[in-house]
């Protein structure tokens, strides 16, 4: 009888299948095999590339007459450490009475980089039939579709050609620049470190990253504060009103050198001989009132880059953790795929999402989110998502946002403190999505004191609305309205109805006036998680999400490796990450080879270069371009850069 092999990543998931095509467990060596079914799995990368010694012994010694390296016919070979798992998978992908092999590997271009080195050095058997298993939880339900659903092998093929490039393209830059740089500058980098010999380390991203990191150092070290001051006027009506000056044309110190900007002045002696100047008059007059209701709707769901950030702000946990915690509830059966860079839905998962709500009520996760969602059926708060924001399948590539499945009950008391706390993170932004937009009532009011502008402005919230989801949090960012800096422009007013009650040309008495003293702040340090962002969106930290949104292209790195490079830049101590508050400093090491890169090679620091390399993979991956034109690029892009530096140091060598 035929038999069917499904290969997945690794023994946990091997066993999810298991159970998901009710096969008694009766596990071997490496596998667990039924009548029909064969199932085993990787462990982590089995296969990898082999490094330039195994093309001649003569590479194992850095020469600058061996740069570049380039490989004509590229080398693998067997991790010796999973040597026995991979001759396991070999063994049982080469049995003849084999008709289909199903990939299950991770559903992403690294897990199918996995699988198909395997594919390539297990040589299955040719009469055997491939097939792609595309899954988005480990639900019973999604494994059975993925396996019911699955697609030709051939599918994947461009997904496949993206990975196996990425890995060349890091293989590269990484031998060939790390080489290059170390040959010429790893005794300056050994001296300054006080060490006998040294390595300088190169990488596609992770110098970029660095990067980053050196010039925000350097950028708060050159900072020079600078001190401003605001006029605050107090006026009485029925109550007393708060407005801030602000120079408008016609104002006697309009355009007046002595203004820091036009909310206040640079020398305080100024500031107050123009309040002597406010006071020869005693009244205000209201010239204009403006009212308006601002609506704020919940935001976009969770991809990875804005969970990491977001729990990293909360938890102060490294975006490494993050993805850590994700994947275990995520195995858990918990949530959906976590290596997604989409923050919506698809349409098809759109049109059965009371499945995942029906099931979280049936979890009892906590009386709180019992609440939620028990508001939500009261309210007959509509589930149907198929023509709002969150639901978008031009904005979905391999996986739709991270949401909770509604499944995994027999898991979730088993639950860690952080898996937990992560875990309703995401049910909360979740839920949030089917509750209405918050409301606010906006009055800005403006004041005539003479020539002079004053502005009281007042904001309330009229309608909860979606903030019901995060009532019992403090220090919750939820949307672009609760920015400090526009809680501090517009809520001079903490009683808006005193602000309501006035009328134009209504006259108000001059209490008094003060002085609010500031000073210019240096730009703020990345955390790991701000980082995180940074790479996302090609080196720009945007706060405002929304705008994220807009603008997000081609970042550094991917979904499913940018944890993974901060923690190596730390643990090669180029940066060092505050345990306790994630910030992220350069060491001395990391500036020393930052300052090597930028004299040398200085595109290599540069954001948009690195995050146009990422692009060309996707490019690949959606088959706008060739495999071979990304490889020639690549190639080329390798020996001009060698070549160029080689006649750089025989111009200062030997002056030709």
């Amino acid at each position: 009888m035929a038999k069917k092999v499904i290969i997945t990543e690794k023994p946990s998931v091997a066993m999810e299948f298991a159970k998901a095509l009710k096969i008694n467990i009766n596990r071997k060596d490496g596998y667990i095999e039924s009548d029909e079914w064969i199932i085993t799995w990787c462990v982590g990368h089995l296969v990898t590339m082999s490094y330039p010694e195994a093309y001649d012994e003569k590479l194992k010694i850095w020469r600058l007459d061996t740069l570049p390296f380039l490989p004509k016919e590229w080398k693998y070979e067997i991790i010796p450490n999973v040597e026995k798992q991979f001759n396991i998978v070999k063994n049982l992908l080469q049995r003849e009475d084999i008709d289909i092999i199903y990939n299950a590997g991770d559903s992403g271009r690294e897990g199918e980089y996995i699988q198909r080195l395997v594919f390539m050095m297990a040589k299955p058997n040719p009469n055997a039939q491939i097939k792609r298993v595309w899954i988005d939880s480990q639900t019973e339900e999604e494994i059975l579709r993925g396996i019911k659903e699955a697609k030709d092998l051939n599918e994947y093929n461009s997904l496949s050609d993206a990975a196996y490039l990425r890995a060349k393209e890091d293989y590269l830059i990484g031998i060939n620049f790390s080489r290059l740089l170390s040959l010429m500058y790893a005794k300056r980098v050994a001296k300054t470190m006080n060490e006998e010999r040294a390595v300088i380390s190169i990488g596609r991203v992770m110098t970029c990253v660095l990067g980053l990191v050196v010039n925000r150092e350097r950028e708060i070290r050159n900072f020079k504060k600078v001190n401003f001051y605001k006029i605050q006027g107090s006026f009485l009506k029925d109550s007393e009103i708060i407005g801030d000056f602000k120079v408008l044309e016609g104002s006697v110190v309009y355009e007046s050198p002595k203004l820091y900007n036009e909310t206040g002045f640079k020398k305080k002696e100024d500031a107050l001989k123009f309040i002597e100047y406010l006071k020869k008059t005693d009244s205000a007059t209201v010239e204009s009132i403006t009212k308006k209701k601002i609506k704020e709707n919940p935001p976009l769901l969770f991809n990875l880059a804005e969970a990491q950030n977001e729990c990293t702000r909360r938890f102060k946990i490294s975006p490494d953790q993050t993805l850590q915690t994700i994947q275990s509830l995520y195995e858990k059966k918990l949530v959906t795929y976590p290596r997604t860079d989409a923050r919506v839905l698809s349409s098809a998962v759109a049109k059965v999402i009371t499945k995942n709500l029906n099931g979280l009520a049936k979890l009892n996760i906590s009386q709180e989110i019992n609440e939620i969602i028990s508001n939500m059926v009261e309210r007959k708060y509509s589930t149907k998502l198929e023509k709002t924001k969150y639901v978008d399948d031009s904005k979905i590539t391999d996986h739709y946002a991270i949401i909770p499945t509604g499944e995994g009950k027999e898991n979730f008391s088993k639950l860690t403190d952080l898996e937990r706390k992560v875990y309703e993170l995401i049910v909360k932004r979740f839920l949030a999505i089917f509750y209405p937009a918050a409301e606010y009532n906006r009055i800005s009011v403006k004041l005539k004191v003479g020539k002079e502008s004053f502005f009281a402005n007042g904001r309330v919230c009229s309608k909860m609305g979606y903030l019901e989801v995060y009532k019992n949090e403090k220090n919750i960012k939820t949307n672009n309205l609760d920015d400090k800096e526009k809680d501090d422009e517009e809520s001079t007013n903490e009683n808006i109805d005193t602000l309501a009650k006035l009328k134009k040309n209504d006259v108000l008495k001059v209490k008094d006036y003060n002085i609010k003293e500031g000073e210019t702040k240096p730009p703020k340090r990345y955390n790991s998680g701000t980082m995180v962002l940074a790479m996302e969106n090609a080196g720009k930290l945007i706060e405002d999400e929304e705008l994220r949104e807009q603008i997000k292209g081609s970042g550094i790195g991917t979904s499913a490796t940018r944890a993974e490079i901060i923690k190596k830049l730390e643990r090669i101590d180029y940066i060092f990450a505050n345990p306790k508050t994630q910030i992220l400093t350069p060491t001395k090491r990391g500036e020393t080879i930052y300052d090597i890169v930028l004299n040398t090679m200085p595109d290599m620091l540069n954001p948009e270069l690195t995050a146009s390399w990422e692009k060309g993979l996707a490019m690949v991956e959606q088959k706008q371009i060739s495999a071979d034109e990304f490889m020639e690029k690549l190639e080329k892009y390798v020996r001009n850069k060698v070549v160029k530096f080689k006649n750089k140091r025989n111009e200062y060598l030997y002056g030709y």
